[in-house]
C-alpha cells in the first residue's frame, strides 16, 4: 500500500511513517518543513518539500504516483496561539486542508486518515465519547471539526472514506523519536525543560478550575498506541466510509500530578509558578475509547503515565536540543 503523510517532519507523522515501512508500506512525506524536522523523516521515505497553500505542488506530488491513503498530520496545535492569531489557524489548518483534501480526491485517493483532537468536544466531568456534545473552547479545535465536518460532505459527494481520530495529548517517546516543538507548548516536554536545566520553574496556568486541584486535567496516550490506532483504522476504511474514534486511556491527570509524577521519574524539585489561566483551555479532557476497543480491537500497551513521562525522559536527555 502506498502511503501519502502530510506533516511526515513532525513528532506524530515522522513516527507513523517510520512504523508504516516497517510493516512494509510505501511512504511519500509531504511537509514545508515550517515546524518539522528534516532529521526526523526516515530513511527510505521519498519527501516532496512543500507547502500545502501550494495547489500546484500539491496536485503534482498526488498525480506522480497512485496513492492508496492520505493520513494529514499537517496543522498549528497551540490552542493559545490560536485565540490570539484565529486568521493564521484557519489558513493554514482549514483552508490548506481543503486544498489537500480537493487535490487527493481529484487524484482518485479513496482513504482519508485525519488527525484529529479532543479540543472538538466541550469540557465534561464525565469521559468523553464519540456522542459527547461539541463545542470547541478554542481557534485550532474549531479549525478540526471544520475539518471534519468538509471531510463527510467529500464522504457524501465523491465517496471519499475518511476516520477522524480524535487525540487526547499524545505523549512519551519512541526510541530516536520525541517531542520538537519550536516554540513546545505541551506540558510534559516543558516539564522536562526544568531538569535539563533549560527552564527554572513551570507554570501552572490556572488553579480555581472545578476539579479537585483545581488545575486542568487532561488524558494522555504514548505515541506509540495513537500509531497503532492510525493503522488499523487504516485498514478498516477499506471496508467503511467513517470512522470516528476517540484515542486516549480514558484515565485524566491533573497539571499538578502530571509535574509531581516528573519529579518522581527525574529525582529533580521542578519547582512550579501558579499563574492565572490561559485563553482557550478546558477545564477536563479525558476520553472514552470503548469504541474503537470493540469495533478494531484497539488496546492501549503504555497506560501508565509514569512510564509515558520516563520514555519522554529518556529521549530528551539524548536530545536535550531536540533533532
Amino acid at each position: 500500500m502506498n502511503i501519502f503523510i502530510t506533516g511526515g517532519a513532525g513528532y506524530i507523522g515522522s513516527a507513523t511513517a517510520q512504523k508504516l515501512l516497517e510493516a512494509g508500506y510505501k511512504v511519500t512525506v509531504y511537509d514545508a518543513l515550517i515546524t518539522g524536522h528534516r532529521e526526523a523523516i526516515p530513511n527510505g521515505v521519498q519527501l516532496v518539500e512543500a507547502n500545502l497553500a501550494n495547489k500546484e505542488a500539491l496536485r503534482q506530488a498526488l498525480t506522480s504516483q497512485p496513492f492508496d491513503a492520505v493520513m494529514h498530520f499537517a496543522a498549528f496545535i497551540e490552542a493559545g496561539e490560536s485565540m490570539k492569531n484565529p486568521g493564521k489557524y484557519y489558513q493554514n489548518n482549514l483552508v490548506n486542508s481543503i486544498n489537500l483534501i480537493e487535490a487527493a480526491t481529484r487524484a482518485g485517493v479513496k482513504r482519508f486518515v485525519l488527525s484529529s483532537t479532543a479540543a472538538v468536544y466541550q469540557s465534561s466531568n464525565e469521559p468523553l465519547s464519540e456522542e459527547s456534545t461539541l463545542g470547541p473552547t478554542n481557534v485550532y479545535g474549531h479549525t478540526k471539526l471544520m475539518i471534519e465536518q468538509v471531510l463527510d460532505w467529500y464522504r457524501q459527494v465523491h465517496g471519499l472514506h475518511y476516520a477522524a481520530l480524535r487525540y487526547f495529548n499524545a505523549a512519551g517517546a519512541l526510541p530516536g523519536r520525541g517531542e520538537a516543538h519550536q516554540p513546545e507548548s505541551h506540558l510534559i516536554p516543558l516539564v522536562l525543560q526544568v531538569p535539563l536545566g533549560q527552564r527554572e520553574n513551570i507554570s501552572i496556568f490556572g488553579t480555581d478550575y472545578a476539579t479537585p486541584d483545581g488545575t486542568c486535567i487532561r488524558d494522555y496516550i504514548h505515541i506509540s498506541d495513537l500509531i497503532s490506532a492510525h493503522l488499523l483504522a487504516l485498514d478498516a476504511l477499506e471496508e467503511h466510509e467513517k470512522l470516528i474514534y476517540n484515542l486516549g486511556n480514558g484515565q485524566g491527570y491533573s497539571v499538578r500530578e502530571v509535574i509531581e509524577t516528573a519529579r518522581e521519574v527525574t529525582g529533580h524539585t521542578i519547582p512550579a509558578i501558579e499563574t492565572p489561566r490561559r485563553p482557550g483551555d478546558s477545564a477536563r479532557l479525558v476520553a472514552s475509547s470503548d469504541r474503537i476497543r470493540q469495533e478494531l480491537g484497539w488496546e492501549p500497551e503504555t497506560p501508565d503515565l509514569k512510564k509515558i513521562i520516563a520514555s519522554a525522559w529518556e529521549w530528551h536527555q539524548a536530545h536535550p536540543t531536540g533533532y
